[in-house]
């Protein structure tokens, strides 16, 4: 019995080393440093199809308005390259850190990008 649950587990830690490998992101984690009160800022995360399928952003979804991502509708062919553009409105003032949560179809766990930062409050 020990011998086919070792087996099992091997495969299973294959698939999920595997799924994980689909897509390369550059980084993960972006800091703007400190901006203006006001002044929206945007980071471009760069990211490549390492499978040997063509993959789709299912969704990319922020964890609140302040905060938005675009990306590419259609198919990143295998071993192209694309990008999901996330932009921080900057209305409130003082440290922040928001995600967004990007899922790819056919991949059961999600990507989490990372934005963080400081607003400094404009001078009236």
């Amino acid at each position: 019995m020990k011998p086919i649950l070792s087996i099992l587990f091997f495969f299973g830690m294959i698939s999920l080393v595997n799924a994980q490998s689909e897509v390369t992101f550059a980084e993960k984690t972006h800091s703007f440093g400190k901006i203006k009160q006001h002044v929206p800022v945007t980071y471009v995360f760069s990211f490549t199809n390492s499978s040997t399928r063509p993959v789709v952003i299912e969704n990319a979804e922020a964890e609140c308005g302040c905060t938005k991502p675009e990306y590419v509708k259609g198919a990143i062919m295998k071993g192209k390259s694309s990008e999901i553009k996330v932009t921080y409105n900057s209305e409130n003032a003082g440290s922040f850190k928001k995600n967004v949560t990007v899922k790819f179809a056919g991949l059961s766990t999600p990507y989490i990008l990372t934005i963080e930062g400081e607003v400094i409050p404009e001078k009236n």
